[in-house]
């Protein structure tokens, strides 16, 4: 491994470095709350973070979402130290949506085990909308929006980018990224390469406890958790002041494992000695994962009238695997006269096609945007095991937003939207005969053909205010969401929640409605802002786990069957930052969140993977520049996390915990060379604890444990001469 990552150096230097004397550096503000930058219709009346990519970089996790969870509000769920998905104010999976280059990221968002498909190296800048964003991106938004975007392009002619390489202790892990963009007059063009391979990730514990059996693991090893990402990205168009056209392509894959110990396997029936043979092998269960997106996004300035035209095309392809198990009925051995090949438990082929029109212009002192959008998506399955049924589903909106400059410090907001969406989902019948009453044997319909159409109106109304150094915004507006396929037609094992799930038809679209303040100052030496939001939820839909086991399919499994219930959501976030000395620097980062069920068979309990308050204090130093390092910068954080007492079975409470974490690094010069270095410790203490929003909690199987992490980066570039 360390030869790779020497060689690579050497090469990047050569090819790169002699060109770089010429680019500056820049230096970007790490986190960003609110501000006028974002005082445009509908957005600014919504609290946004940002992070750029040099931060991204800077705080760099396992995943994307992993890193993104530094920000107040926001959460990931965990599915081991590499892969996750995004939680905002307690609120996860299809309830908020991903936005990568204007087009909603679609894969299998539902399943808890499936992480997002993105490469951290190839954004940009990532900003995070805490809220409900249905009135701006449809129903899956009524959580909040994640949206990614790419690197800026250059202004002026030239090439320029950035080779980067990383080891991670805990894991073994080791990778590289080539990041690069130009310009030649109006053409634009980039792209990227990414390539990660880690083992299996180690815990600060020697025993874990999965149904109630003690599981030894070698070297404190999760065996089968290793895991391979490749991933590349291309980008070209045409772009001037009044028209731009880009073309983005990307393709994401992966290929991980489970721990062997979970997912429906008993502990005590796993080949240890094979699994602990290699900590790089990858067994089963495991999944292969390849997402292909194509996005062409448009720009036209039309005198008056501004227009935006998103077009995106996406394929998520997605195989898991597993030993074939018999449950019930199913034929002990597995037939030879089986399509489907052996270890192939599931499948899914989903296709998706999109597109969003925007008209932006000014009548008055109103800044009005009009637009529709659509996506038709194609959802196939296949394999010997069934959960959710094949569905076709299609969506069409129309929307408006009002930006209302009532004087220069106060603008008033609105926003209005109408969305349509059907669901069609397909039956689907045993490969397999049951025997019936009578003693008669069929196979037996598991789903049922579904057709259901939703729609609604969702609005927002809000008011923003500056008063000297102090940003005052309110915002009140209705969201929806309409219920998915696995809530409407799930009929089967989920091994990755330990449960056998059963949907409900006749479910009704969630109806949202929510309150947010943001109050935001900012003087010279610190800045605060605490941003509180009252929720109300007059159906929302949930798994409820009943007192039934289901011997025949589910494998003993508890039945979880999916109902609706009022909940009622609340919290705040917390940043303060205070610079006491030119070159020191203490950041303080507080969340609450809490929500409660208000009726049904789980009244007076919270909802699944619900996070407990969290504050983060933040102590940094950067250093003065000189003839060979800039930039150079040291922290440590400590983040402290209440205990979870508010579970809602099958959860278990989670004990409050710390954990510390250290950061440090410089920009090296040297002749016309230049060396980015960055390196992490984090879990500092090596401390035992678990996440409560982790995949893994619910075998009560605790966080990875000390992890340094090395990057070194060889930035590259040059711009011809005038």
């Amino acid at each position: 491994m360390n030869r790779y990552i020497i060689f690579s150096l050497i090469v990047a230097q050569h090819l790169f470095s002699p060109c770089y004397g010429q680019e500056k550096s820049i230096q970007l503000e790490e986190v960003k709350v609110g501000g006028k930058r974002y005082q445009r219709a509908a957005e600014g009346i919504l609290s946004i973070d940002i992070l750029n990519a040099d931060s991204i970089q800077k705080y760099q996790a396992g995943s994307l979402m992993q890193t993104l969870s530094r920000l107040p509000g926001v959460n990931a769920i965990g599915i081991g130290p590499n892969q996750s998905k995004p939680q905002i104010r307690g609120l996860g999976f299809n309830r908020v949506a991903t936005v990568e280059n204007g087009i909603k990221h679609e894969g299998q968002q539902w399943g808890l085990d499936h992480g997002l498909e993105i490469d951290q190296f190839s954004v940009g800048s990532a900003e995070v909308l805490k809220g409900a964003s249905s009135f701006l991106y449809g129903s899956d938004a009524i959580g909040g929006v994640v949206r990614l975007l790419p690197p800026t392009e250059l202004q002026e002619d030239g090439f320029k980018g950035n080779f980067n390489v990383l080891t991670k202790s805990n894991n073994a892990s080791y990778g590289a990224s080539f990041q690069a963009q130009g310009r030649k007059g109006h053409w634009v063009f980039g792209g990227g390469f990414t390539h990660l391979d880690y083992a299996d990730y180690k815990v600060p514990t020697d025993t874990v406890y999965v149904y109630n059996y003690a599981v030894r693991l070698k070297d404190r090893h999760v065996r089968n958790t290793a895991g391979r990402e490749t991933h590349f990205q291309l980008r070209g168009g045409y772009m001037s002041d009044r028209f731009s056209s880009i073309l983005y392509l990307s393709n994401y894959h992966t290929k991980l494992g489970f721990f062997a110990n979970a997912h429906g396997l008993e502990p005590r029936g796993v080949d240890t000695a094979l699994y602990d043979k290699s900590s790089r092998d990858i067994g089963f269960p495991s999944q292969t994962v390849n997402h292909l997106k194509l996005i062409n996004r448009s720009f036209i300035d039309w005198d008056k009238h501004k227009l935006w035209i998103d077009l995106g095309y996406q394929k998520n392809y997605r195989q898991e695997y597993n030993n074939y198990t018999a449950h019930g009925y199913m034929p002990p051995v597995y037939p030879q006269d089986m399509t489907v090949p052996i270890y192939l438990e599931r499948l899914y082929d989903k296709q998706i096609y999109s597109i969003t029109v925007k008209d932006q212009f000014s009548l008055a002192k109103h800044r009005l945007t009009i637009g529709a959008n659509g996506d038709y998506q194609d959802n196939r399955i296949d394999g010997w095991s069934f959960l959710i049924p094949s569905y076709r589903q299609k969506a069409m909106s129309l929307f408006a937003y009002d930006q209302y400059l009532l004087d220069d410090h106060t603008t008033l907001y609105g926003a209005l939207r109408y969305d349509y969406s059907h669901i069609h989902t397909s039956s689907y019948q045993d490969w397999f005969e049951s025997q019936l009453e009578g003693n008669q044997t069929a196979r037996v319909v598991r789903a049922s053909e579904l057709s259901r159409s939703f729609n609604s109106v969702v609005w927002s109304v809000g008011a923003g205010r500056q008063f000297g150094s102090l940003e005052t915004k309110i915002n009140l507006g209705k969201s929806f969401r309409a219920p998915i396929a696995q809530e409407l037609g799930a009929n089967g094992v989920n091994y990755h929640y330990f449960s056998y799930e059963k949907g409900n038809g006749s479910l009704s679209p969630e109806q949202s409605y929510q309150l947010d303040l943001s109050l935001t100052w900012s003087a010279k030496k610190a800045s605060a802002a605490f941003t509180p939001f009252f929720n109300y939820f007059s159906n929302y839909i949930y798994l409820n786990p009943t007192s039934h086991y289901d011997q025949y399919y589910g494998a003993g499994n508890q039945i979880f069957e999916y109902t609706e219930s009022r909940v009622r959501r609340y919290g705040a976030e917390l940043k303060v930052s205070y610079q006491p000395l030119k070159r020191w620097k203490v950041e303080l980062l507080g969340e609450y969140v809490r929500l409660e069920q208000l009726s049904g068979a789980k009244k007076g309990y919270t909802l699944p993977f619900s996070p407990a308050p969290s504050v983060l204090m933040d102590l940094s130093w950067t250093a003065k520049n000189s003839r060979h390092f800039k930039d150079t910068y040291l922290s440590i954080d400590c983040k402290w996390t209440a205990a979870q007492r508010q579970v809602v079975p099958p959860e278990e409470f989670t004990p409050a915990y710390q954990v510390f974490n250290f950061r440090t690094g410089t920009q090296v010069s040297f002749a016309k060379s230049v060396l980015q270095l960055r390196l992490q410790v984090q879990n500092l203490l090596d401390r035992k604890y678990m996440d409560h929003t982790s995949f893994y909690r619910l075998i009560a199987l605790p966080e990875q444990g000390r992890n340094f992490i090395l990057s070194i980066g060889v930035p590259f570039g040059y711009q011809p001469r005038s």
